[in-house]
């Protein structure tokens, strides 16, 4: 199995930001020279095709999630396997299904042209740090409970948990996991604070519905009340900050597409899925062998690491016509962004939700938007998460 420390960060695979962001060329050569490949370094697969980064989403029973954690931690949802991540699913289910977040619509509206209104008047904004990120942070703020006005302290411990290193050394590890360690203190001493104000004072919150749940007759330990705070956080937030930013810069990136999107207001809903696909906001996620498993010639051991692009699968020109060309009108787009399986996201209307708000409304506010001259992009560091930290636009 790989080292807990690269289980938690993956591998530091691109060495500069550049080729972090455009990392397809690479996804694009190991999907023809070798698209089962075995790091011998980390001890791990990493495979590239769409059909099989879509079986190790799918095959639960071959495949674990139970990855390892912090030093204090216990696992989310998205590291546990049946029955307990089925038992714990069940609680938040029904607070993310379509019709549920229907009732967010109106308030969801409200917020995008609060923000809107913000930055009347201004010539130069940052779709990030303006929009793409309050947005869904005050939300997920909204249905969990807490206080919205505490989003910095949010930003800050999301930002830090989907992180990963700035190089595999040693002391980058070392570094980054003592940084990780002690905004995880923090986060989780807030919400130990939010949890005793709920247990007595419930509202109409989700957390207050996680509180008062039960497993197997017992209610959930506080440790595992913040495990769901903590994931709701950080995937709430960063999953919708990612896809807003990076469905503006897809459209940016040609300004003939943004015009065409700007004419044909029909083709957003397609916008947001072709996203998904062409720069996913996750790129990949890994799961463990839990048997010796044989996958065209290749020997997978138990317990071996085996990691799913997801970026490179939505990339595959054997599922996608023009798979590097970014087509807001594609017909057929079934990708893998959200995964699949036991394991598809949760928030995955919401953040559909919320992109299907905020895109029309910005290109709306603001027809003549385009992107600086010689822009120098800021891609997040890591390498399962994939957006930008900022995006300066004029408007």
């Amino acid at each position: 199995m790989a080292t807990p420390t690269k289980a938690i960060f993956f591998r530091h695979l691109f060495p500069s930001k550049l080729e972090n962001w455009e990392r397809f060329g690479w996804y694009k050569k190991m999907r023809e020279e070798s698209p089962i490949h075995f790091d011998e370094q980390a001890g791990a697969w990493d495979l590239f095709l769409f059909d099989d980064v879509e079986w190790l989403l799918k095959e639960a029973s071959l495949f674990s999630s139970e990855r390892p954690t912090l030093e204090g931690d216990v696992r989310s949802l998205l590291s546990l396997d049946p029955p307990k991540h089925t038992q714990l699913r069940a609680i938040v289910n029904k607070a993310f299904t379509p019709r549920e977040l229907e009732m967010w619509r109106p308030r969801i509206q409200t917020l995008v042209t609060k923000l809107l209104d913000d930055l009347k008047g201004k010539d130069t904004v940052d779709i990030i740090r303006d929009f793409a990120y309050p947005l869904p942070v005050i939300v997920i703020a909204d249905i969990l409970g807490v206080p919205y006005e505490d989003m910095d302290k949010f930003k800050e411990w999301s930002d830090i948990l989907v992180e990963g290193p700035k190089s595999m050394t040693a002391e980058a590890v070392e570094s980054l996991l003592t940084e990780k360690l002690a905004k995880q203190k923090e986060m989780y001493a807030y919400f130990d604070e939010i949890i005793a104000q709920k247990r007595k004072n419930p509202q109409e919150d989700l957390i207050s519905v996680i509180i008062s749940a039960e497993v197997d007759g017992a209610k959930l330990a506080d440790n595992e009340i913040r495990a769901f705070c903590k994931l709701l956080l950080a995937a709430g937030n960063e999953t919708t900050t990612n896809l807003i930013g990076n469905g503006m810069y897809c459209l940016l990136e040609d300004r003939s597409i943004f015009e065409r999107v700007n004419k044909e207001p029909d083709l957003i809903p397609g916008a947001i899925e072709e996203t998904l696909r062409f720069r996913s906001p996750v790129q990949a996620i890994n799961r463990f062998a839990k048997q010796d498993i044989e996958l065209r010639g290749h020997s997978i051991k138990k317990g071996q690491e085996v990691v799913g692009w997801i970026g490179s699968a939505n990339r595959d020109e054997t599922h996608f016509l023009y798979a590097d060309t970014f087509d807001p009108a594609r017909q057929q787009n079934k990708h893998l962004a959200f995964g699949k399986g036991i394991h598809f996201c949760l928030g995955a209307p919401l953040a559909r939700l919320e992109a299907a708000l905020a895109m029309p409304e910005l290109i709306n506010r603001f027809p003549d938007m385009r992107l600086p001259e010689n822009l120098q992009l800021e891609p997040i560091v890591s390498g399962f998460v994939y957006g930008l930290k900022s995006l300066p636009v004029q408007i």
